[in-house]
């Protein structure tokens, strides 16, 4: 991972448009508005696409890129002090990160294949050995799953001996299959040391989970007990360099579309919750590892939506779990920073919370799985019927409790209080004083006294108290992005061969394409790599790999060395070179398709609007498929040359 992979992470570009003054409104996937870098313009052609983090204007500027290249724009500034910039925002320590070795790659890479060969392991014992029946029949009978969602979600069975799996990966009854050592088991998880030395298996006899990351990789396993005397009820994998459940929620990779089409999460806290909700036909649905949510959990969130409802099991410690989730929402969500007076005359920041947090009650005692195994519509009732926060919590802590009683109307208000002040709309803010108020009978004015008096407000930028507080969580690896892996593959191939790209843009200028410049690339750390390796080109006097190396800026270093550990193309150069072609095409086909899924939105948009910008939109989308039928004109031209 490279610092400025680490800095995207944790930025989101809707923020930095936002604060920019751009006014965003979500259109599909992407939020749309007026372009910040030029005036006159009478339609949003400004385009952000939150998954992947880039922006592109359409209109007037027709240009686009990452959040460096929107700070670059928007201050003037070159690529390293943007990146010293948004690092310092980020709470990143630029000097302290470093790419992982081709060998930590393949190590990893080692151990994530020794998690599926569990996965498979544990799935045949729970569909073909006797020992496994029994778990079986639970779930089929008392959970209601179907035998297509068992096998959709991997569900498997660890047999109840000692060492079944210490036996199956060490000892290998198939002279075929890879040997693992007991140490590479220990890494994700599968064995527990002995005491007196010696290993055993850590999960026995209990429904095993696989658990992927939000792309689908395998980083460890939740078990659940089929024996009501064995404890605890859960276990998950023990920390490992693949599995950190404060970074993973289960169910992302199945559930990132559906979250997306739905523009909402909603929260559960079991694994065969999650599954149940998702075979009743409710997709965009996840649960944290076991624990109340964290900063990361909500961050990784934040990337598919902004409306979170929490769908916490009834009884006494789930209601807790919802008042402990509060708080790691409120502080690693979006804020905007005041500064204030209290009333003691100390300057504080008071952060707005950016995004929709609900509550949904479950009701009659039941869990999620039991309420859609009754009625699966009932359960989107329930979603649809999710109370606001503040709501929520008051409900919770004055039932019961005697409101006529002073002392309890005080203690309501102090803990309400500071969560309506939290509250980003003004208006919602009266709202929910005035419902306070109603609720337990006071006058409106006493509860407002109850808030320190504010002196005016001012608004200040988003940077350093935000990376304070963001430095203390740890890094998170960002979402593996399509685009993002074919310009690496594409650049670090130059970057090894630069004496091929004059030759790639010869063949790109005979089949009627422009040569390979920055704009095929959306990241603006490989525009600033591909410019290097251009300039190498241009001089006689060092060697060119020897070029690039030299006038490296030091902000760059983590990009190139992540690239030169890329896994090296072999071949001969006729072959190399149809594979930079086939890349460029594919860069440049992407992006024209997301712009013709853009204007295909901003077309419906302005013509249920009544808007005259859709003659516009639908001139532009005929250029892009011009373009897009150029491209595939060009490919089976190339096709044909290399058939000569």
């Amino acid at each position: 991972m490279t610092s400025i992979d680490d800095i995207k992470a944790r930025i989101d570009i809707v923020d930095l448009a936002s604060e920019a003054g751009v006014k965003l409104r979500r259109s599909g996937r992407t939020q749309t508005g007026f372009c910040p870098f030029h005036s006159n313009t009478r339609t949003p052609a400004f385009v952000i696409w939150p998954e992947t983090g880039t922006w592109r204007c359409f209109g007037e500027c027709n240009d686009g890129g990452d959040i460096f290249k929107f700070v670059m724009k928007k201050e003037g500034i070159d690529f390293k002090e943007a990146l010293q910039r948004l690092a310092e925002r980020a709470g990143v320590q630029l000097e302290d990160l470093h790419p992982q070795t081709p060998e930590q790659k393949e190590e990893n890479q080692r151990l994530r294949n020794l998690l599926e060969e569990a996965a498979t392991f544990y799935r045949h014992a729970l569909l073909n050995t006797p020992g496994g029946a029994p778990a079986l029949e639970y779930l089929l009978k008392k959970r209601n799953l179907a035998a297509q969602t068992i096998e959709n979600f991997g569900l498997g069975y660890a047999p109840a001996g000692w060492d079944a799996v210490l036996t199956h990966f060490t000892a290998r009854s198939k002279p075929s299959g890879p040997k693992y050592s007991e140490q590479e088991l220990m890494d994700v998880g599968l064995l527990a040391e002995r005491d007196s030395g010696g290993y055993y298996d850590k999960f026995r006899n209990r429904i095993m989970i696989p658990i992927r990351d939000e792309n689908g990789r395998m980083t460890g396993f939740g078990g659940r007990i089929l024996d009501p005397n064995d404890i605890p009820k859960f276990m998950n994998s023990p920390q490992t360099v693949l599995f950190d459940k404060g970074r993973l929620l289960y169910g992302l990779d199945r559930a990132r579309k559906p979250i997306r089409a739905a523009d909402q999460v909603v929260i559960v806290e079991g694994y065969l919750d999650v599954i149940a909700v998702h075979q009743a036909g409710y997709e965009n649905v996840v649960s944290p590892m076991g624990t109340a949510l964290t900063e990361d959990q909500l961050k990784l969130l934040k990337k598919f939506t902004r409306k979170i409802v929490l769908a916490l099991d009834p009884d006494t410690a789930g209601q807790k779990a919802v008042l402990r989730g509060l708080e790691a929402a409120r502080v690693s969500m979006d804020h905007e920073e005041e500064l204030r007076f209290d009333a003691h005359g100390l300057l504080r920041h008071e952060a707005r919370l950016q995004a929709d947090l609900r509550v949904a009650n479950m009701p009659d005692g039941l869990d999620p799985d039991e309420i859609v195994a009754r009625d699966p519509q009932e359960w989107a009732s329930l979603i649809a019927a999710a109370k606001p926060v503040v709501e929520h919590v008051l409900d919770t802590i004055s039932a019961g409790q005697d409101l006529n009683d002073p002392k309890v109307k005080s203690e309501i208000a102090a803990r309400i209080i500071p969560l309506i002040e939290d509250l980003p709309d003004p208006v919602e803010r009266d709202s929910y004083r005035q419902m306070l108020a109603r609720r337990l009978k006071v006058d409106e004015r006493t509860l407002s006294g109850a808030v320190s008096p504010a002196a005016p407000v001012k608004r200040l930028p988003n940077k350093a108290s935000q990376a304070q507080a963001e430095k203390k969580s740890s890094q998170t690896l960002p979402a593996a992005r399509g685009g993002r892996i074919v310009e690496t593959s594409c650049l670090a191939l130059l970057l090894r061969r630069p004496d091929l790209l004059p030759h790639l843009d010869r063949r790109l200028q005979e089949s009627g394409l422009a040569a390979i410049s920055g704009t095929d690339f959306e990241y603006t750390d490989h525009q600033l790599i591909l410019r290097l390796i251009q300039q190498s080109l241009e001089q006689d006097e060092t060697e060119q790999a020897h070029y690039v190396e030299a006038h490296l800026d030091e902000s760059l270093r983590d990009t190139y060395s992540s690239l030169l550990a890329e896994r090296a193309s072999r071949g001969a150069d006729d072959r190399l070179l149809d594979e930079l072609i086939r890349q460029v095409l594919q860069i440049r086909q992407q992006t024209l398709s997301e712009g013709v899924n853009q204007l295909r939105f901003m077309i419906d948009d302005a013509q249920q609007a009544g808007q005259m910008q859709a003659t516009n939109y639908l001139q532009q989308m005929v250029q892009y498929g011009r373009m897009l039928n150029h491209l595939d004109e060009a490919r089976r031209k190339l096709i044909e040359y290399r058939r000569r």
